[in-house]
């Protein structure tokens, strides 16, 4: 995650796997008429890139680097963030290449390069993120959602779910050696429930398009008040990819409509974001039908995730992965008690 500026237990340690200079920023942040650096930092967060608040002459601006997306991958996410602003829904706009510039072999307009590191530079967004949001935070979140869903129907670049149902198949092998016997049940069982149910008609004939697939409490910005929140954003959309929009609802309410602790679900912000969603576009009745499976989905995905971060890691400066029991705790919660929409 980038673009918040608030650290709590909850946000992610900072990880900046690749030193930038403010010579290389400056030089970056000029060749796209940004403005003079003023102030160069490394963020507080992000398990997968490297970040960097750039302040210049000109504005607030985030650098990130990617890790571990190619140049070939990026273009679906920076071209997706810019077809979502330019349809008023308020997520970071990659800056691109002023017209008239060579744009260098293996990048496109919105897409550079720093320490052989495919790079993109975004404006900053205004606000903090909620950490402990109450109904109108998920009413907010919910309404532009489905915002999100519809202004991407006519976006025409296409990319699977990388963290999809064909990685959850060969994922989990790989971190079974580090649970006990009942996670492993578990894990099995509910992997062996998804790959039915992605084989059946129901699910085939859920709307689907390009998603975010990873909206968590820190990757929306807010300004306002508790009562009156303003969603000033989404950010950090590269876990996106084309999916069941009923998926990125279940991974959505999968963080923000439950209890932290017990991952027990919260009714009243659960209400309050399904409604102010379905205001918006209401859902089908497969998905209605689906909504227990892609919730226990959702869990499965970041258990998964975060047993392969906490087992498996990368080197990385100050990384601290997140404690993989908490979505196994949101899993059997989903199990025991499946939502209705």
């Amino acid at each position: 995650s980038f673009n918040s500026a608030r650290r709590t237990p909850y946000k992610r340690d900072m990880a900046v796997y690749t030193e930038v200079s403010e010579g290389e920023a400056r030089a970056l942040l000029q060749r796209l008429g940004l403005g003079e650096l003023t102030a160069l930092r490394g963020i507080e967060g992000g398990i997968e890139n490297t970040n960097y608040f750039a302040s210049t002459t000109e504005g607030e601006w985030v650098l990130t680097l990617f890790e571990r997306l190619t140049h070939a991958q990026l273009p679906f996410y920076l071209h997706l963030m810019k077809h979502l602003a330019q349809h008023g829904v308020p997520v970071p706009d990659p800056q691109a290449t002023p017209a008239g510039l060579p744009v260098p072999p293996g990048e496109d307009d919105l897409l550079h390069t720093l320490h052989g590191k495919p790079t993109a530079v975004v404006n900053r967004l205004r606000g903090k993120s909620e950490l402990s949001p109450g109904p109108a935070h998920c009413a907010a979140v919910g309404d532009m959602l489905a915002r999100a869903h519809l202004a991407a129907r006519d976006y025409d670049r296409r990319q699977p779910n990388l963290r999809g149902l064909a990685w959850w198949n060969e994922t989990v092998p790989a971190v079974r050696p580090f649970l006990d016997d009942s996670q492993a049940t578990l894990i099995r069982s509910e992997l062996a429930y998804q790959n039915h149910v992605a084989a059946g008609s129901a699910y085939a004939a859920l709307p689907r398009g390009a998603v975010h697939a990873d909206l968590f409490r820190d990757n929306v910005m807010f300004e306002g008040t508790a009562a009156q929140p303003v969603l000033t954003g989404f950010f950090d959309f590269y876990f996106a990819g084309v999916d069941t929009w009923l998926f990125d609802l279940a991974v959505t309410l999968n963080d923000w409509a439950i209890d932290l602790p017990t991952g027990a679900t919260d009714p009243a912000r659960t209400a309050a974001l399904l409604h102010a969603y379905q205001a918006v576009r209401p859902l089908t009745d497969a998905e209605r039908r689906l909504l227990p499976a892609m919730l226990r989905a959702g869990a499965l995905r970041f258990w998964l995730s975060r047993l392969w971060d906490f087992h498996l890691p990368r080197e990385a400066s100050l990384l601290k992965p997140h404690d993989p029991r908490h979505f196994e705790r949101v899993l059997r919660q989903r199990l025991a008690a499946p939502l209705t929409a």
